[in-house]
């Protein structure tokens, strides 16, 4: 039996990868455009929505860490099976949920779990796994860019739904629509993975994870996608009300969700190829401090349709490009055998600053009338992550030996 099983044509990795990330992420860029049919149906507050979807990127995160460690061990194929059969309950449990509850088990948790399983960090374990380190960053780009695509692809068709079929029925035809990862997972069912791990390992999942949190580089990366979180989170959850109670149409929001993805399909794929080519830490620095500049402008500037699309483009850009770089950055430091799992850590961190972006919006909005408040801590917190990614080390770590058990 050979040690080095035969790999998935690169094509074929990226081509189901892409497209399962399109319609796992297009589908959840999308839910801020339910805040306001469902809570004012339901006779729920702002708060209620806000902390169903923060419980949901908390689940996403802490199952993710799991999720990340059945694919490093069984591979994709089975996780994204599991994945894909909880985005469709989810879905179908946020249509029909008749209490606060229910609504946070089913739009939290579930749809949460889902996404652990069919998003970035198995996917990407994939792509570390099947192509060539001197293409890995760029393989994440192109990745990241497809879910960007899907953003940009899912969110007017959602506000299409919704408008033609009313909330409700919206969500069981997405429901339906999520079962097509299925089909696509065969695309991705990697040689070598037979109910074992396909190589022989040089470290346990705990020698990796105390290797990883003694390292300063991984803590400052977890602190940097804590911000990430927090940022986009809040932004493509709340900025649909935030516009209609400044006097903008519900289109704009769509429009303005609809131009993040479109943009962040150039910023991933630009994020990812210059990854192979500049330190990555530099990279993240600038983008995270390009975004903290562009949200102070946006709150500067009179509020229009014109520069909700300023901002929308610039933001896309900036939006989900720190994926590629700090992916990358992982793989580079720590190898491929435990990326999964590790990415998964990193973005637990993220999904962190997502539930408090998600959730703070609904509080303090509830509490004083204004996001005011969220978007300085969004500044703020953009400059602290810039600062934080420059010290980290992007250079393999140095193994003096096998750690002992």
């Amino acid at each position: 039996m050979s040690m080095n099983p035969p790999k998935l044509s690169m094509f074929q990795v990226l081509a189901c990868g892409a497209a399962i990330v399109t319609l796992s992420m297009g589908t959840r860029h999308g839910f801020g455009l339910w805040l306001q049919p469902i809570t004012q149906e339901m006779g729920w507050t702002r708060q209620t929505f806000a902390l169903a979807i923060a419980i949901q990127n908390l689940s996403w995160g802490l199952i993710g860490i799991f999720a990340g460690m059945a694919a490093d061990r069984f591979g994709a194929f089975r996780v994204l099976l599991a994945g894909a059969a909880l985005y469709a309950a989810g879905l179908a449990g946020m249509a029909l949920s008749p209490t606060p509850l229910l609504f946070a088990l089913t739009t939290g948790v579930l749809i949460g779990a889902a996404q652990a399983g069919t998003t970035y960090a198995v996917i990407y374990g994939v792509l570390g796994r099947q192509i060539a380190p001197e293409k890995r960053s760029w393989a994440m780009g192109v990745a990241a860019a497809a879910g960007s695509f899907g953003q940009f692809l899912m969110v007017p068709l959602e506000g299409w739904l919704i408008a033609s079929f009313g909330w409700q029925q919206a969500l069981l035809t997405l429901s339906l629509a999520v079962l097509l990862i299925v089909p696509l997972a065969f695309g991705l069912r990697e040689p070598g993975f037979k109910g074992t791990a396909p190589v022989k390992r040089d470290q346990t999942v705990a020698q990796a994870l105390l290797e990883a949190f003694r390292y300063p580089s991984f803590t400052l990366l977890m602190a940097g996608y804590f911000v990430c979180g927090f940022q986009v989170v809040f932004i493509g959850v709340h900025m649909p009300s935030y516009l209609k109670d400044n006097g903008l149409s519900p289109q704009v929001a769509s429009y303005a969700l609809a131009l993040i993805g479109l943009f962040n399909v150039f910023g991933t794929y630009i994020a990812g190829t210059l990854g192979q080519r500049l330190q990555k830490r530099y990279i993240l620095a600038f983008i995270y401090f390009a975004r903290a500049v562009a949200i102070a402008i946006f709150l500067v500037a009179p509020l229009s349709p014109a520069s909700v699309y300023i901002f929308s483009a610039v933001m896309g850009t900036l939006w989900l490009s720190t994926i590629p770089p700090t992916n990358a950055t992982i793989a580079q430091i720590f190898g491929v055998q435990h990326l999964s799992m590790l990415g998964g850590f990193v973005f637990f961190s993220h999904q962190i600053g997502s539930f408090l972006g998600v959730w703070l919006g609904g509080y303090l909005y509830d509490a004083t009338g204004s996001y005011d408040i969220v978007w300085y801590i969004a500044i703020a917190l953009g400059v602290f992550a810039a600062l934080v990614n420059l010290p980290v080390k992007e250079s393999p770590i140095q193994r003096r030996a096998p750690v002992p058990a």
